[in-house]
């Protein structure tokens, strides 16, 4: 595609790193159809995306400019393992403190109006209220960016509507639904529901990280007026992080340790265990993990981390303590690797070695696992996660679940966790989902290439907002 000088693309994230994650990729995406990006967050938030982001480098792409814009200081809670309710509730200070870029974002949104053709948001849903004001631009136009997964996106309207029958085997798939209890606090319930329907009707379209390889029939689902009560267009342009990435040179000492360990590893023999950035266990819970992998006899990879604070740049993190001697234990037998701090996912799920990934089921997680090809233990821990869990099992086939959603109050038992990386690295039931991943895997990867359903979704789009 020619340089499109009179196009732009403005990109609005929320600011968990889920999110931020998803639409720095989207950014890199955009970018190489030379149109200009612009990325706008508060300072620390884009300073977080750009530091761990995985397969690139966004300082390289001379087409994305990042606007940092100062919001209201917040306090900056620690996370709570103990707590009752999984949900990181500590950052809701920071999410509301973000609602203050609305100001900012429109005199950005006006200045490059005068300067293009057409400008064009993409917004994350949680920032609808933020960008509401573009209609008063007569050469703006906004599309709304669905963070989670079209089968989560489209229950969730469902639930809400029922406006629309079901056919036998969704309805039948509908029975085994988790429910959303537990998966928000009140607090964060009432912000989703104050960026909902008001902005719904001002869209253009929506975009989702997925693909019509295996997301195609709920995709089309959404595209019922009856289920979305607003606008019914969507592209899945999915996977936004790249699926072929090249080898960094500029790894950190412990990297290169951790990626040296895993070439001598066997073909699908090693466990990657992560449970995101947004997870906090107690001091038991992680006693009885460590414990159960050591007991599986199956080689792992341990990302061991408090969960983020709303600043990660602010104070110090809480250090999760292991059994003593644990690491020293573990490393010394070669039986498995525990990292501390930020791990490079998409490398570790990429590489030949890596055979299974214990995962909470985010949706970048997901997607990363699918992409890869590796199959996933599934232990949801709040929000979208355990419907996550469910697609991956019920409906893809390409996992398995360590914890049932259903049985999140019961205590972590070094057995549980011992039985679930057996069944899923060293079991016929195994097999068969680690064969299922991999040929979806093949598949979702394929998708991006020149014809690929991806880069049709995609250059669709690119042509949709460049359009004469």
């Amino acid at each position: 595609m020619d340089q499109n000088q009179d196009i732009c693309v403005v990109m609005v994230p929320f600011i968990a790193q889920g999110h931020l994650n998803q639409l720095i990729h989207l950014s890199r995406l955009i970018s190489a159809y030379n149109l200009p990006v612009h990325f706008v967050c508060a300072p620390s938030h884009t300073r977080q995306a750009k530091l761990r982001v995985h397969g690139w480098d966004p300082l390289s792409i001379s087409n994305i400019h990042f606007h940092e814009f100062p919001i209201p200081a917040f306090p900056n809670h620690p996370p709570t393992p103990n707590a009752t309710l999984r949900f990181p509730n500590h950052f809701m200070p920071s999410f509301n403190a973000i609602m203050h870029l609305r100001e900012p974002f429109l005199k950005l949104l006006s200045d490059l109006s005068t300067k293009m053709k057409r400008v064009v948001i993409v917004h994350d849903y949680l920032m609808s209220s933020i960008i509401q004001d573009f209609v008063s631009v007569p050469n703006a136009e906004a599309y709304m960016f669905q963070a989670c997964s079209a089968f989560t996106a489209f229950w969730f309207h469902w639930e809400e509507t029922q406006a629309l029958k079901l056919d036998d085997e969704t309805e039948s798939l509908r029975m085994k639904l988790p429910s959303l209890e537990g998966c928000f606090s009140n607090e964060f319930v009432e912000l989703l529901n104050s960026e909902d329907t008001s902005f719904k009707k001002i869209s253009s379209g929506t975009l989702y990280d997925t693909s019509k390889v295996f997301e195609d029939k709920y995709l089309e689902l959404l595209k019922h007026e009856k289920v979305t009560s607003g606008t019914t267009k969507n592209w899945a342009i999915g996977p936004f992080n790249p699926v072929t990435i090249s080898d960094h040179k500029n790894f950190s000492p412990e990297s290169v340790k951790l990626f040296n360990w895993l070439d001598k590893q066997e073909p699908n023999s090693v466990i990657y265990v992560s449970f995101g950035t947004t997870v906090s266990l107690t001091d038991e819970e992680v006693k009885e993990i460590a414990f159960g992998l050591e007991e599986s006899g199956q080689k792992f990879i341990w990302v061991v981390r408090e969960a983020d604070k709303a600043d990660i740049f602010d104070g110090v993190d809480r250090r999760v303590e292991l059994p003593e001697g644990y690491e020293e234990r573990v490393e010394s037998s070669e039986v498995g690797v525990v990292v501390r701090g930020w791990a490079p996912q998409l490398e570790i799920l990429k590489h030949s070695s890596t055979g299974g990934f214990m995962s909470h089921c985010g949706w970048n997680s997901c997607m990363e696992g699918i992409t890869m090809g590796v199959p996933i233990a599934a232990w949801p821990m709040h929000s979208d996660q355990p419907r996550n869990a469910t697609l991956v099992r019920e409906v893809l086939g390409t996992g398995i679940y360590a914890r049932e959603w259903e049985r999140r109050d019961e205590k972590v038992t070094a057995a549980m966790v011992s039985e679930a990386v057996r069944r899923l690295m060293a079991s016929e039931e195994g097999c068969q989902v680690r064969k299922k991943a991999a040929e979806l895997g093949v598949a979702v990867r394929q998708s991006v290439e020149e014809g690929g359903v991806m880069r049709k979704e995609l250059d669709e789009f690119l042509g949709h907002i460049t359009r004469q």
